[in-house]
């Protein structure tokens, strides 16, 4: 039996190899990015729900950008707190601002598709870049670098959205580490010809995308999913590109409880089981396979079965991960996580695994 399970630990070891070298290292590896500014007409949409301090505090922020030619587009959706009067306030600020005011409608309450769809047909420009209203641009440039990467043939352009670094705390860097490595995978593939995903705190598309597809008419039903259902629909080899300069990110405030981040990835994680066939199965033998990498390490170790050969593998692996990760960290200004990796990475594995095991018996909860 254990010959089985040492041939098996090569088999996994090559299928790692594979993605962190093969896949990964096409983003990890890549030349910095550079900023060629374009004067494209672009209307930044917000989607809100009861995030009034967030919005107070942001919407200046994307107001005061460093850009010739925007708009800002801020949808309340049905808030019961004051974020419409904040919006409204802002409104009278600010002359490139637009309000939609999303009313409870019975067949889509509490749908944020509903109220984005009202959001970007009221919009007046030709390019829409989407972030979360607890979001915030790195800088005044934030729009002139996403916009920078879109060409005649580019119309979907996705962008990196992190979260902020919290001091003495291991939840975080385990929170930062799965964002990189999510935003690892998305870029990678994307460069690969095989985009499927991005995330809504940072995204980019032209209009006309949109009503390719009808919108999220195909996954209407889907509460989450705005984003990433939105791209693995409508992006393809021949019309999306990726940003990932520095001035191009966004970044919010991270979840301080294990509770409330393992609820907010339940969530996210319950949208890939309405992904294409390929794109499911290639994340799940890449989750599959860092399991089973550190079940037969253990059970092989633990009887010292081929040991030697074992350990030469492990740390080849091991070391080829940490320098495709520190690359990748490095060009997200995350370099602090390298040190950390071998815990956030087990650590992360163990929490997957038990979210995929939750989602099963229970459906996550969604849009507030």
């Amino acid at each position: 039996m254990l010959i089985y399970i040492f041939y098996f630990f090569i088999a996994i070891v090559v299928v790692q190899l594979f993605y962190y070298l093969g896949v990964f290292g096409k983003f990890a590896f890549a030349k910095p990015q550079t900023i060629t500014p374009k004067n494209i007409p672009v209307s930044v949409i917000v989607c809100a729900k009861n995030e009034e301090k967030n919005v107070t505090n942001y919407i200046p922020l994307l107001a005061e950008q460093n850009y010739p030619d925007f708009e800002i587009v801020l949808i309340d959706d049905a808030s019961s707190d004051e974020t419409l009067e904040v919006f409204e306030e802002y409104e009278k600020k600010y002359s490139n601002i637009r309000l939609v005011k999303v009313q409870n409608n019975e067949a889509f309450w509490g749908n944020k598709k509903y109220a984005l769809t009202l959001g970007i047909k009221a919009s007046k420009k030709e390019y829409l870049l989407f972030t979360d209203a607890d979001c915030y641009p790195t800088s005044k440039d934030w729009i002139t670098a996403m916009a920078s990467q879109f060409t005649t043939e580019k119309t979907i352009v996705l962008g990196y959205g992190g979260y902020e670094k919290k001091e003495n705390s291991l939840l975080n860097k385990v929170i930062r580490f799965e964002t990189i490595l999510t935003a690892v995978q998305y870029f990678s593939w994307a460069k690969s010809g095989l985009p499927y995903m991005g995330v809504g705190r940072n995204l980019a598309y032209k209009k006309e995308e949109f009503f390719n597809v009808n919108g999220f008419i195909d996954h209407i039903q889907v509460r989450s999913g705005d984003d990433d259902l939105f791209i693995n629909q409508a992006a393809t080899k021949a019309n999306t590109t990726i940003a990932y300069s520095p001035e191009s990110f966004t970044y919010s405030k991270p979840k301080e409880s294990y509770k409330a981040w393992f609820i907010q990835k339940r969530r996210h994680t319950s949208t890939a089981n309405y992904y294409k066939f390929f794109d499911k199965m290639q994340l799940g033998l890449f989750y599959s396979s860092q399991l089973f990498f550190f079940l037969t390490v253990i059970v092989l170790l633990a009887f010292q079965f081929q040991w030697i050969a074992v350990v030469a593998l492990l740390a080849t692996r091991y070391t080829i991960v940490w320098i495709v990760m520190g690359f990748s960290a490095g060009k997200f200004r995350e370099r602090d996580l390298k040190i950390w990796f071998p815990i956030v990475e087990i650590m992360l594995i163990f929490t997957q695994i038990n979210i995929f095991i939750t989602n099963i018996f229970s459906k996550p909860v969604h849009w507030k």
